[in-house]
């Protein structure tokens, strides 16, 4: 028996989120693990680098698995190959990587960073992948209230409720707002790790302070007071990736790899 991580990508529209639910079927981990099982011939059971919702996409996502299957790495590029004609054209299999007996894809990822995508003009060629927000929008001000979000660690105002977590603490280290392209807008996030929903609700909230109805000192308030109901609606979720994700050389068995 060997671990791997699989690095894979998907488009998150056509899927119930990743992670396999009770009476909640298509998604992204029950599809994976039924093709691997076919083609690997034994059951296979993913663990995540994270749970996202409905809708939401991956650029860089990666799983661990264990495998009997000899061979596995000698014939890498054709199982990859195989993988890919019998998954969904919404997932694709791009990298297959031995690790340590005890890597945790979840577990020992030490950053993650998302994407949200926002235009302010309507595009029919983006509009499956961005947030089309009406109105002027202050990007200034939405940037300095996203360097308020790095001076803080309980982020508990911007979590889904009871979600059972032992801390609400993150550590966010980037969060800025660029110009992209012709009227629209990309929020980079990265952190040790997020809460669920945290992304979305932070990006709601930062349009709430672009529109100029939520000014800088009320922003802090509202991660102070640790109460989800101050902040804003969660923004849509087709316009989130998860962009990238790091975890430590020493769980590579290749030390070349450093994810």
């Amino acid at each position: 028996m060997a671990r791997y991580f699989l690095k894979l990508s998907y488009k998150g529209g056509a899927f119930n989120g990743w992670q396999v639910q009770e009476n909640t079927p298509n998604t992204v981990q029950q599809v994976l693990e039924e093709k691997m099982a076919m083609l690997l011939k034994e059951k296979i059971a993913l663990t995540g680098c994270g749970r996202t919702d409905t809708g939401v996409h991956a650029k860089n996502y990666y799983a661990h698995f264990d495998a009997h299957l000899p061979g596995l790495l000698s014939n890498k590029q054709q199982w990859i190959y195989k993988i890919n004609t019998v998954l969904p054209p919404d997932i694709a299999v791009h990298d297959i990587i031995p690790v340590i007996p005890t890597a945790h894809a979840r577990f020992d990822a030490t950053e993650r960073q998302y994407y949200y995508y926002l235009s302010r003009q309507k595009n029919p060629f983006r509009s499956a992948y961005t947030w089309y927000v009406y109105g002027e929008l202050d990007f200034e001000l939405m940037n300095k209230a996203a360097q308020v979000l790095l001076e803080y660690q309980d982020f508990t105002s911007f979590s889904k409720l009871n979600t059972q977590n032992k801390t609400n603490n993150c550590s966010i280290t980037r969060a800025i707002w660029q110009q992209t392209g012709e009227e629209e807008w990309r929020f980079t996030i990265r952190a040790n790790r997020f809460l669920r929903g945290m992304v979305r609700a932070i990006a709601g909230t930062l349009v709430l302070v672009g529109k100029n109805k939520i000014s800088l000192q009320e922003f802090r308030h509202i991660i102070e007071s640790k109460n989800r109901a101050l902040a804003g609606g969660n923004a849509p979720a087709h316009p989130l990736f998860l962009s990238g994700i790091r975890y430590p050389k020493t769980i590579f068995l290749d030390s070349s790899e450093n994810k």
